[in-house]
């Protein structure tokens, strides 16, 4: 292999080899068999033909056929016959659209999120595709912020442990044979989830200490597991872009880690350097990039109008180009592309495999797992000879893909009128739309459209409100100051609660939501999410009990918007509120909201009860080298059978730096039918207890720890241990 690259970089012109750092869409390629067009993108860019012919990768292109076509005429026109990488954004699912990724978060299941990731792949590579801009493992805090609808939550553990799901589920075990699995691209890097208020592309600004305690754990759990790609995030990070940050990619993420990988930035994200202000030019741009040891420039063309020249007048190494276009040809290896330039493309298995029925049922399974009941008081699972009334936005919409979902189809999309209607007749079932969706910010409803939904909920023994935001209110650049449902949602609700009849909300969303409005009129509240394409009937097994709710949610929602960021993980401060109930003033409180969220971390509700006895330790230390057994006693006191989360965290009582109140260390899914205990075992072990101190290092300290078990981080039992590291310690 080194031999066969080798001689094609020796091959190469000091143009060519730039080329190759150049990523540019589709729409570059759409007259790929014709000769002597300059189109408008390659105007605008300032390229030439030649440079379509040399460059090295291509964004957003899919479909067989079509990179077929766009293959053989790259083949036939490059001078050396390297053949393109075809990357694209295949987020959470291609054609078969599964929950957004914070929904998958809430299934808090390894299994299925790694076969949606191994579905996603089959039906993209048959489709053509090499490379997938995922999984994108940013910590997330703020639900202001759009993008927390493409991560899985504010867990450092469990988002370290869904990147290698999806790593696995993606790349496969043998990425050069298996023409159904595609190339993972980890992203963005690093703590693009920390933007300042919440609102996209914003600054960041985290110690080097916090940054390697949360935020960078899930890219290195990426990385172990083999993802063969780095997106660099357009963020700063200790006041220099991520994207030219050579402490960052090139010192931590190349040599102190040893990714030898691919690093593209992320869209314009080189040229972004200018208004970020730590370049004066593109030129400067490009040099200050390639230093810190990006590959590929994504749609903007720094590299290709200045790194020649760079390297010609001294100012530029040119062995810095040869590594990187060494690292592009090197995947291009490994996926089989110099020996089989068309991989997995086939429309003949396109048409079989994409979108196919197991598939679906795959993605109904985890929608089923990922929808969250945060609310029922005693009026769900409902029953097949009750009168509904579906009302509101969501009840015909199939807007309930959620961002990133391009190649999903709304149109195919089961809605929830469409699971209903599997369920009950249609004597029984009366549906409204209530108020628009399209309406975000109107203080009322038309006189027709409450005229339509009251004669609706008239008719009915249960209101079943469908609500939510619009799914381009989340996702990129859906950054939001007011996280309630638009205020005409809101009056609906207010509205329909006048008639004293039991009311049930769906919610649709791509981030944690101020439910206030919503959570004190309803009876019940299920957490949809945006589910994806099997959504409806998902939701409608929920609802009447032939499925069972088991989410649990991995990111919090706030009582208010003024306590974000708010997240379970959090330190104690020097002046703690011990007691919520006293009015004690000077600790660290709001005197008009509590402290804690509304929904903490790990919270959902099930159709069965289940307690939790005292948890009991194996021994009171623990030392180096064995495993402190942890066990608790849970029981279903219902009359339904149930999959219980069981979690278990640990607090370090005392560090060398602040420790939080809780840890996620490990958890258990427990299925237990009616009237039915089983005893929970959990192994703690010392490396569990390591954190980094203040000079960065990483180790455990002696000393007292509280271990914790319960249904969520809010409702836990608590044991005490001693670390005993040195004897007598």
């Amino acid at each position: 292999m080194e031999q066969q690259l080798n001689s094609y970089l020796q091959s190469m012109t000091l143009e060519e080899k730039v080329d190759q750092l150049l990523q540019l869409v589709g729409a570059f390629f759409e007259d790929a068999g014709t000769e002597g067009q300059i189109t408008g993108p390659m105007a605008s860019l300032g390229i030439t033909e030649e440079t379509v012919h040399n460059v090295g990768s291509v964004l957003g292109l899919a479909g067989a056929k079509e990179v077929i076509r766009v293959q053989q005429a790259h083949l036939s026109k490059n001078r050396l016959g390297i053949p393109l990488l075809i990357m694209a954004d295949i987020v959470h699912g291609f054609k078969t659209i599964f929950p957004i990724p914070l929904a998958i978060g809430c299934s808090w299941d390894m299994r299925l999120a790694e076969e949606s990731a191994t579905i996603a792949a089959r039906e993209a590579a048959v489709s053509g595709i090499h490379v997938t801009f995922a999984p994108m493992v940013d910590l997330v805090r703020d639900p202001r912020w759009g993008r927390v609808m493409e991560s899985t939550g504010e867990d450092p553990y469990l988002n370290s442990e869904f990147a290698r799901a999806f790593v696995r589920g993606y790349q496969g075990k043998d990425l050069t044979n298996d023409t159904d699995r595609v190339a993972a691209c980890v992203k963005h890097f690093a703590a693009y989830g920390a933007g300042e208020g919440g609102r996209d592309y914003n600054t960041v600004d985290v110690s080097a200490w916090q940054l390697r305690e949360f935020y960078l754990p899930s890219y290195k759990a990426a990385l172990d597991e083999g993802c063969e790609m780095v997106m660099t995030s357009f963020n700063t990070v200790e006041g220099v872009a991520a994207t030219g940050n050579k402490r960052l990619m090139r010192d931590l993420l190349r040599d102190e880690w040893g990714f030898d990988g691919v690093l593209i930035s992320d869209w314009a994200a080189i040229k972004e350097l200018i208004p970020h202000g730590i370049a004066e030019d593109e030129r400067e741009a490009a040099q200050k990039a390639l230093l810190a040891g990006v590959d590929i420039e994504m749609m903007t063309s720094c590299y290709n109008g200045h790194l020649p020249e760079l390297v010609r007048s001294g100012q530029l190494d040119e062995a810095l180009v040869d590594e990187a276009v060494m690292r592009v040809l090197k995947l291009k290896h490994k996926l089989g592309l110099f020996d089989n330039p068309l991989r997995g493309a086939d429309p003949e298995r396109e048409r079989e495999i994409v979108f196919c029925d197991a598939h679906r049922a795959v993605a109904k399974e985890l929608a089923i797992k990922s929808c969250v009941l945060l609310k029922n008081d005693s009026v769900l699972p409902l029953k097949r000879s009750q009168h509904i009334a579906l009302i509101g936005p969501f009840a015909q919409s199939g807007d309930i893909l959620g961002s990133w979902s391009w190649s999903g189809s709304q149109d195919e999309a089961i809605r929830v009128v469409d699971g209903f209607q599997s369920k009950i007749s249609s004597s029984l079932l009366t549906v409204a739309t209530g108020c628009s969706i399209e309406d975000v910010t109107a203080e009322d409803m038309t006189a027709e459209q409450y005229a339509e939904a009251l004669q609706a909920a008239s008719q009915a023994e249960i209101i079943v409100l469908a609500l939510g935001e619009r799914s381009d209110m989340s996702g990129e650049a859906g950054s939001r100051s007011n996280i309630r449902l638009p205020q005409t949602q809101l009056e609906l609700i207010k509205r329909l609660k006048t008639l004293n009849k039991p009311m049930v909300a769906v919610l649709f969303n791509g981030r944690p939501l101020d439910l206030h409005g919503v959570i004190e009129e309803a009876d019940a509240v299920l957490e949809a999410w945006f589910p994806g394409g099997e959504g409806g009937a998902a939701i409608a097994d929920l609802l009447y009990g032939d499925a069972e709710p088991t989410g649990r949610l991995t990111m919090s929602f706030p009582q208010s918007v003024g306590q974000v960021p708010v997240y379970y993980n959090h330190f104690n401060t020097g002046r703690p509120q011990l007691d919520p109930n006293t009015k004690e003033r000077y600790v660290s409180q709001y005197l008009d909201v509590p402290n804690e969220p509304l929904f903490p971390f790990g919270y959902g509700l099930s159709y069965t009860e289940v307690a939790y006895d005292s948890i009991q330790l194996s021994s009171e230390t623990l030392v180096p080298g064995q495993a402190l057994t942890v066990k608790v006693r849970v029981t279903n006191k219902g009359t339904r059978p149930v999959e219980e989360t069981v979690q278990c965290y640990v607090r370090d009582i005392s560090g060398d730096t602040v420790r939080p109140m809780k840890e996620l260390k490990d958890f258990r899914k427990v299925l237990l039918a009616p009237g039915e205990s089983r005893e929970v075992e959990f192994a703690l072990t010392e490396p569990q207890l390591r954190y980094h101190h203040a000079d960065l290092s990483f180790s455990s300290d002696s000393g007292e720890f509280a271990v914790l078990t319960g249904p969520n981080s809010r409702d836990t039992t608590e044991g005490r241990f001693r670390l005993v590291k040195e004897t007598g310690k």
